[in-house]
């Protein structure tokens, strides 16, 4: 069994310290994601493990040897690399590079044989690079030329993969190609791939753990589920994020937020009647815009809900999966009492949410004003045998502004919001115009 050991490196360049007391372990089998921000020794990390850069302290073992105690054909032929830049000094056909990967396997001035001949071109079949055969490596593209790169490395038939950002000059088709070849390879043959990412998202979903370095320390080290959360990402990134599971591959997935910025008070408190994911976009435009909101009645565990959480959106709650209780529907109405303005989005309604929409009614009819947002037809989203529908026209029929999307609603919004702001200026001018009259009424009498 190959085992990678990192036992407490230091590494620096010069007098600057870039890695500091930096520990772990892989196995075989084992696909570890390197994270960070930029400067944080991501980089650095792989130069150590690949003998370019020997730790100031520490030792790497592998299989129990000392890394740097091994010949360094030895090593070669357990471990390969593939670097950030994957320029060539030389024009050599595609096939002359993806050939050089078969070098820790020869002997000096051997040639290569048949059989290497066999294992380079299976390595271009793999990333899809054996049309490129014959082509000259620096008249390929940036993507070209990478997946020659890994190809070359693939030849080697490492034990042992190191990836530097191996993505970068990539489309998307071919970042998924090479990622599924490489997990593949992890699955099937037992292959360590240490690689630095910054793309989270593919971290979570090809990943079988990950270290976070943070100022060339570990931050996290663990699972996924350990180290990709939106408390690590918000102290290492600086960036809010919603981490989740994604419903179709069953992997993590971030959702970074824009930075929070000081949004102009708007003085408006908005209720959002939302649900089933409808409402995330919305919740944070209207934050960011800096309205007051709230939202209800909406399930625990429900996308919307996460979200007024991470966003510390007060929310009336119910059970998961259960409908809405006569007590749920109760605070709900007290919260839409509090509000200047409702808004609906394009939810599904079934009979367990129906009631959400009879507030609207009763808000509209309190007059508070209410936008509903019709970006889905409801015929389409209606599974109340025609309730809602109904709901909806009365809605409507009652002075209910509908919108096609946010960005009218927010335009709209933001006229109200002025228009309110407007009339409490207003409102109390006159009452500090009628103080001192009433005072002068007072003392007289």
């Amino acid at each position: 069994m190959v085992v990678l050991n990192v036992d407490g490196i230091e590494c620096r360049y010069g007098s600057v310290k870039v890695l500091e007391n930096v520990g772990f372990s892989v196995k075989e089998g084992d696909f570890v994601g390197i994270l960070g921000p930029n400067g944080s020794g991501k980089t650095t990390l792989l130069k150590s493990i690949s003998r370019t850069l020997k730790p100031y302290r520490g030792t790497i073992l592998l299989n129990e040897a000392d890394i740097y105690s091994l010949k360094s054909v030895d090593v070669a032929r357990q471990l390969a690399v593939v670097p950030q830049d994957s320029s060539i000094g030389f024009n050599f056909a595609a096939l002359d590079v993806v050939l050089m990967g078969r070098n820790p396997h020869l002997s000096r001035f051997q040639m290569e044989s048949s059989k290497d001949l066999d294992i380079a071109k299976k390595a271009m079949m793999l990333t899809n690079t054996w049309q490129f055969a014959e082509r000259p490596i620096n008249e390929l593209s940036g993507g070209e030329r990478q997946r020659v790169i890994i190809a070359r490395a693939l030849a080697q038939e490492p034990k042992i993969l190191l990836l530097d950002e191996p993505l970068t000059h990539l489309d998307i088709i071919n970042q998924l190609e090479i990622m599924d070849l490489v997990k593949s390879l992890c699955v099937n043959e037992k292959l360590i791939v240490l690689a630095v990412f910054h793309d989270l998202n593919l971290a979570a979903r090809y990943c079988t753990s990950a270290i976070m370095l943070k100022k060339g320390k570990i931050f996290a080290a663990g699972s996924l589920e350990e180290v990709l959360t939106s408390e690590n990402i918000k102290s290492v990134f600086d960036v809010d994020a919603i981490v989740k599971r994604h419903l179709v591959t069953n992997s993590l997935f971030v959702i970074p937020l824009s930075p929070q910025k000081a949004p102009p008070s708007r003085k408006c408190a908005i209720h959002l009647i939302c649900g089933a994911g409808t409402g995330t976009a919305i919740m944070k435009a209207l934050v960011d815009e800096g309205y007051s909101v709230t939202a209800g009645v909406l399930n625990v565990l429900d996308t919307d809900f996460e979200t007024a959480q991470f966003l510390k959106i007060p929310v009336v709650s119910e059970a998961p999966f259960s409908p809405i209780t006569e007590k749920a529907h109760k605070d709900n109405l007290a919260m839409i009492e509090k509000a200047s303005t409702v808004v609906v989005t394009s939810v599904p309604f079934g009979f367990g949410n129906l009631q959400n929409l009879e507030a609207a009614v009763v808000a509209l009819e309190q007059g508070i004003p209410t936008f509903v947002i019709d970006e889905v037809p409801i015929e389409s989203r209606d599974f109340t045998k025609g309730k809602a529908k109904a709901l909806l026209a009365e809605l409507k029929s009652k002075g209910a502004v509908f919108v096609k999307d946010k960005t009218e609603l927010l335009s709209l919004l933001s006229v109200s919001a002025e228009k309110l702001n407007v009339a409490k200026e207003e409102k109390a001018r006159f009452l500090a115009h009628l103080k001192p009259e009433i005072q002068d009424k007072g003392e007289s009498n």
